[in-house]
């Protein structure tokens, strides 16, 4: 396995991207973001340290999956469990993944059981943007926000008619086929695809001591719909309803327990089938002049299968089954006062687990209500914000959150923010056999943040100094609450565009670790998150042709060992991706991918394979 020296590798890179890239450019940003605090926010008036996935770089996305975009933006890292949609983890701001909330189109998503949702079984295509929230938000979004918020919204209907068709290939198997149409006619507007993804992959396990080891290949299939009707029901009213199932069939390396038929790690052909069904209706009310209202009914059912097969006939070995199902109910009112918002929000969500594992509490019921402030000043804003959330299982919980930023000059602001999150213990962490432990309360943590924001013209830049202590730390590996958790780190970041030509660059340095009075676990680094981490991105166009190339340096990162008893380290590594995207006619383009060009050999996870070198292209049409 290649290795880097990150300390070395990443001060070079910096030097000669800085010395390379030209002060001036021009940062073509969305013009609002709405989950920074719940309304729709001009980006250079946010508080928060955030960050927007937009279609144009989906577009641009190809045989990369969600976690691959996910893990290029700043304060972002990704786990996979091997191939390339095998199940993922993500580590905001060095939180695990149960500590990350995860939205789609306002409404919760993931696992009640493990607490992480399920990034593998999220169609780009079938995605309009994704906007990143960095930091403790439980304030604003109740539990398990700890390190932050990623919302995903799925397409929109078009001004006009919109028709697109896409279909690809590539190495290891892959194949992607999908088409959408979108549009509007009077008051109402539309929006729906379909898509197809599928791979032979690559073998997910890629140590030969592990227990489940199979050197086979184990691929995917993957297909996805989405459907969203707007209905302009008059000057102060307006309806939509969104639509989203997505079933991805994920081969893995394991065998089931119990084991009627006696397989083995090479005679087992396991399938992991996720499924996600999320439906949202919203009702946008416009009451008076000063009075918005915003009521989101949602459901989301996650369906988790484990079903293995013997490899010789396809006979039926045993099967699993971890599914959730939430419904949730949002009523939000925006009251502007001058140029102030004042918000309150009233919220019940039902979480139910149903499994063939036997969990003494099946569901559990949370009830919550918000006010927010915001302060716009011209040289200076705020956001206050206090919630309470009724937990079923644990009781009332109260969290608050108090930010601002004032501007310097007219080109530097300051900003700083302070707040409490919490997070309830997940289904698995209570109540799984053996390893559960029903005494287990809400971890609570308090964050701080100082940040610079910088916009001149052409030119963004940004830098932030994070510190989260979490009390009551659950350990992931013991599931024993005798610890705290200090997350800490910085993220520096920057944008800018010369002519035809855009750059990206962000460094992170993440040092989370736990305390505890066990002396043999006492100041450990958290699990799988590296220290030091560099992302860059260009992007040219030379009239019909696009050229874009990424690279990520990361130092090495610690996992527990096979046998629980000790750590490994795993070496740091360098991944560069390159593209080009040729328009062939007005409606007609071809993108090419290359990802990992280097077939550099790492692990994110141990014992876990990543993809090698692997070609994708593509052939795209619209009208």
């Amino acid at each position: 396995m290649k290795n880097c020296t990150s300390g070395a590798r990443l001060a070079t890179l910096s030097l000669a991207l800085a010395a390379a890239f030209p002060i001036h450019a021009q940062v073509q940003l969305p013009p609002s973001v709405v989950t920074a605090s719940r309304v729709a926010t001009p980006i250079t008036d946010v508080i928060a340290d955030v960050s927007v996935i937009d279609r144009e770089t989906l577009d641009l996305a190809g045989q990369s999956s969600l976690r691959d975009l996910l893990s290029q933006l700043p304060g972002v890292q990704m786990t996979t469990n091997g191939s390339y949609r095998s199940a993922t983890g993500v580590f905001l701001r060095g939180a695990s993944t149960s500590q990350t909330l995860v939205l789609v189109n306002g409404v919760r998503v993931g696992s009640a059981t493990s607490g992480g949702g399920s990034f593998e079984n999220l169609p780009l295509s079938r995605i309009e943007r994704v906007e990143v929230l960095r930091g403790a938000a439980s304030a604003l979004y109740g539990p398990d926000a700890v390190g932050g918020v990623i919302q995903i919204f799925t397409r929109e209907p078009g001004e006009s008619l919109q028709m697109d068709a896409h279909i690809g290939g590539g190495t290891d198997g892959q194949q992607q086929a999908g088409a959408s149409v979108r549009g509007s006619g009077g008051a109402i507007g539309y929006s729906l695809g379909v898509s197809r993804e599928k791979a032979t992959g690559i073998s997910v396990i890629s140590n030969p001591a592990s227990g489940s080891y199979n050197p086979d290949d184990d691929g995917f299939t993957s297909t996805s719909v989405d459907a969203k009707v707007t209905a302009k029901l008059s000057q102060e009213h307006a309806l939509s309803i969104s639509l989203l199932s997505s079933e991805t069939d994920l081969q893995f390396d394991g065998t089931p327990f119990p084991n009627p038929l006696g397989l083995t790690k090479l005679t087992s052909d396991p399938h992991s089938k996720l499924g996600i069904r999320n439906a949202t209706v919203k009702w946008d009310a416009q009451w008076l002049a000063q009075w918005h209202s915003t009521l989101t009914a949602g459901t989301s059912d996650e369906t988790s299968l484990g079903d293995y097969f013997r490899m010789s006939d396809g006979a039926f070995g045993g099967s699993s089954k971890f599914n959730t199902s939430r419904r949730q109910v949002t009523w939000q009112n925006d009251i502007a006062l001058d140029q102030d918002v004042l918000s309150v929000m009233l919220e019940s969500r039902t979480e139910n687990v149903d499994s063939s594992t036997a969990y003494t509490v099946t569901s559990r019921d949370v009830r919550s209500a918000l006010v927010s402030y915001a302060f716009n000043r011209p040289v200076w804003n705020a956001l206050l914000v206090a919630r309470n959330d009724d937990n079923s299982q644990f009781g009332s919980f109260n969290n608050w959150a108090m930010s601002g930023g004032y501007r310097v000059t007219d080109t530097l602001r300051a900003v700083a923010s302070v707040g409490t999150s919490f997070q309830a213990p997940s289904f698995n962490q209570l109540y799984f056999p053996n390893f559960g432990n029903t005494a287990l309360v809400p971890q609570r943590n308090r964050a701080t943040e100082l940040g610079l924001k910088y916009a001149a013209g052409d030119l963004s830049m940004g830098a932030v100094v994070y510190n989260n202590d979490i009390q009551g730390f659950i350990d992931p590996a013991t599931n024993a609450q005798s610890a705290v958790a200090v997350l800490r780190g910085v993220t520096m970041s920057a944008a800018a565009q010369s002519g035809d030509t855009r750059y990206t660059v962000s460094y992170d340095y993440a040092d989370p670790r736990s305390y505890s009075t066990n002396p043999a676990s006492n100041d450990l680094r958290l699990v799988r998150v590296a220290r030091n981490v560099f992302n860059a991105r260009v992007n040219h166009r030379f009239g019909n042709v696009g050229v874009f190339g990424e690279v990520k340096v990361s130092s090495d990162r610690e996992d527990n060992n096979l046998a629980f008893s000790g750590r490994d380290v795993l070496p740091g590594y360098t991944v560069l991706n390159l593209g080009l995207n040729y328009t062939l006619q007005k409606n007609l383009s071809v993108l090419a991918r290359i990802n990992n060009a280097t077939d550099e050999r790492y692990m994110l996870a141990n014992t876990y394979s990543t993809p090698g070198r692997n070609v994708f292209v593509s052939l795209n049409w619209s009208l």
